[in-house]
């Protein structure tokens, strides 16, 4: 069972090696969500995700018991990787990364970038954890789990130690949950300071398996989710074990919800999150009367993200928001015409990105035309004025879902 004691221990061995990564309070999502809120901003540590505190304090110990340099095996569909590469790297061991085949390409290649030796292999977390105990009793490499596994997790409870340090008004700590590290580390260090603290797990409804183990529920399991970092088939038997201590509460939250949140910190906090990185602040924008009025920690737990992912996510945020969207026109198929559209919308103070007229799919009569248009607006109320726009101008529209 890991104590405080670990947990000071374990910062105490990460001075100097890790950051101390600040913990400031966000106002403006404060405001929008009713809740005082303070952001840990792990996502600047050096390879981006807290998983290097676990790391370093595992290899550092590996090093210091037998005064030699183990190879050691991890596997990880990406943070922890780095995080185990990097301070491999760094102390002179040989590392060996297991990744699952869907693991997005900018963490493989900065994995490979800290000197590790890349093994990709099977469609999951389990079967590349299989696969990485295969190449340590093959190859006599030591396992260095990604969370289950009490240095792992005495690493990890730094960042609890660091926020109530730095803000001991926090009075809740919300936390995403893949295999429980995080959380069980957070959650020692946060209950022995201060006990009245609330604890609550934030898991995606795609990955259920620590939701289920605690509560006994049976919702079914995805095959996929942004938030690949806490896309965990099984949770750790140390971990739950703590959570079901130590947490207060579980909550799930949706692919959307995510999106929405990893959107809302970059264009507010202009702060880079993946998937993970954003479950904390999604959970309290899909249950926003749960922390109403309470002073409330979250974990920006990482920033690797795949730029081609992000690029969909925004272009997705902003059709929800009304800022991108596709209408319809439908007008006298004359010269003309379309000039009287576009003058309309950009009168409106809308920007036309593009138009596609349809003339066979329709039902209009053989003499109109509908004329698509993507168009970017300021919001809702900007674009139900356009709409409006071209209503008075004696227009049909409407917007295409």
């Amino acid at each position: 069972m890991v104590e405080l004691d670990d947990i000071r221990r374990a910062a105490a061995r990460l001075q100097g090696q890790v950051l101390d990564t600040p913990c400031v309070e966000s106002r403006t999502l404060s405001q929008l969500t009713g809740a005082r809120i303070f952001l840990k901003f792990e996502n600047l540590q050096f390879t981006a995700s807290f998983k290097e505190r676990g790391a370093c304090n595992k290899l550092t110990q590996l090093v210091d018991s037998t005064g030699s340099r183990p190879g050691v095996v991890a596997m990880s569909a990406g943070n922890h990787a780095q995080g185990v590469a990097y301070h491999a790297q760094r102390l002179g061991l040989r590392a060996v990364i297991v990744m699952p085949r869907f693991t997005p390409g900018v963490k493989i290649e900065r994995t490979r970038g800290f000197g590790a030796e890349v093994v990709l292999h099977g469609d999951t977390l389990d079967e590349a954890r299989a696969h990485a105990l295969e190449l340590a009793a093959a190859q006599g490499l030591t396992f260095v789990h990604p969370y289950d596994d009490e240095a792992i997790i005495a690493g990890q409870g730094t960042v609890g130690l660091e926020m109530l340090q730095a803000v001991p008004e926090l009075d809740t700590l919300v936390i995403a949950v893949g295999g429980g590290g995080l959380i069980a580390g957070i959650a020692t260090a946060a209950r022995a300071l201060k006990p009245g603290i609330e604890i609550v797990g934030v898991q995606t409804a795609r990955f259920p398996a620590m939701f289920n183990a605690i509560k006994g529920t049976h919702h079914p399991q995805g095959l996929s989710s942004i938030a690949e970092g806490i896309a965990v088939g099984t949770p750790g038997a140390i971990t739950r074990e703590a959570v079901a201590r130590l947490v207060d509460d579980l909550l799930l939250v949706d692919e959307a919800d995510i999106e929405q949140a990893i959107v809302m910190l970059l264009e507010i906090e202009k702060t880079l999150v993946e998937g993970a990185g954003a479950a904390g602040l999604a959970a309290l924008l899909r249950h926003p009367q749960r922390f109403q009025g309470r002073t409330v920690g979250l974990v920006l737990c990482g920033g690797n993200i795949d730029p081609l992912l992000l690029a969909a996510i925004i272009e997705r945020g902003m059709v929800r928001a009304g800022r991108l969207a596709r209408i319809r026109v439908s007008a006298r198929d004359v010269p003309g015409s379309l000039a009287r559209i576009t003058a309309v919308v950009g009168e409106a103070g809308a920007n036309i990105d593009e138009v596609h007229h349809q003339r066979a799919f329709t039902t209009l009569s053989v003499q109109n035309v509908d004329i698509e248009l993507v168009i970017q607006t300021r919001g809702r109320d900007h674009l139900a004025a356009v709409l409006g726009a071209l209503v008075a101008a004696g227009f049909q529209c409407e917007e295409q879902k």
